[in-house]
């Protein structure tokens, strides 16, 4: 499948596909078994043509497993390191004022958990059976400025894009896989999160679509304003 989006957006790198499968695509990536590897640079590796399939046994950081959708945090320690630390074999990352506010985050993060697989694949290389819940777009700031007009560009609310704390994982899939299911008109901005930035270059951020909102959005590309002179000027310095 291609994108027009794309195409406007003069993206460089591929839309990342993101669904769930009982079975691992021929010649997916994998995290080896009990080690650590950070999901957000598998993520920007499929939007450079790899594909990536992620599971339990295989995504060691818990904060990749609860972003990914295939385990939820366990309260204990998770929410003193995301904010003041002395609990647990991890120093705090200061995310978060003090445990109880770390705590409450955890506690309403979108109810998903799957045991299947997790499957991340470009969007142009999708096979006819393979439908995405959610594709991810990696830009920088002036793609950004596009996706964001568009998704509001048909809609009578104001409101379609939104910006929430959490890990890049939740930012960019967790909470894209929760507006597939019931927003779907929601899309969001993610990798604010400093922990992510460090595996991705500096000028990226992600905007994740449902892909019903995409298929939508994609229909709209040649009647807005990605073909007015306004866009024409910003398309030639991306």
């Amino acid at each position: 499948m291609n994108s027009k989006i794309a195409e406007a957006l003069k993206l460089s790198s591929q839309p990342v596909a993101v669904f769930t499968s009982k079975e691992i695509p021929e010649n997916a990536m994998q995290f080896r078994k009990g080690v650590w590897g950070c999901v957000i640079a598998m993520m920007y590796a499929v939007s450079k043509g790899k594909t990536a399939a992620f599971d339990r046994e295989t995504v060691v950081c818990a904060g990749g497993k609860a972003g990914l959708g295939i385990q939820k945090f366990e309260l204990g320690t998770i929410e003193y390191f995301l904010s003041i630390g002395g609990k647990g074999p991890k120093k705090g990352e200061f995310y978060k004022k003090s445990p109880d506010i770390a705590r409450n985050y955890i506690e309403t993060m979108p109810d998903i958990e799957t045991d299947e697989y997790v499957i991340m694949k470009p969007l142009n290389e999708l096979k006819e059976n393979e439908t995405p819940e959610i594709v991810i777009f990696l830009v920088n700031a002036d793609q950004l400025s596009g996706l964001a007009t568009l998704a509001n560009y048909d809609q009578e609310t104001q409101d379609n894009v939104k910006l929430s704390f959490g890990s890049g994982c939740a930012q960019s899939v967790l909470y894209g896989l929760d507006a597939a299911r019931n927003n779907p008109t929601a899309c969001y901005i993610g990798l604010t999160d400093p922990s992510a930035r460090k595996c991705i270059p500096s000028d990226l951020l992600s905007f994740t679509i449902p892909f019903h909102r995409f298929l939508e959005m994609e229909e709209c590309v040649e009647s807005s304003f990605f073909h007015t002179d306004t866009w024409k000027v910003i398309a030639r310095r991306i």
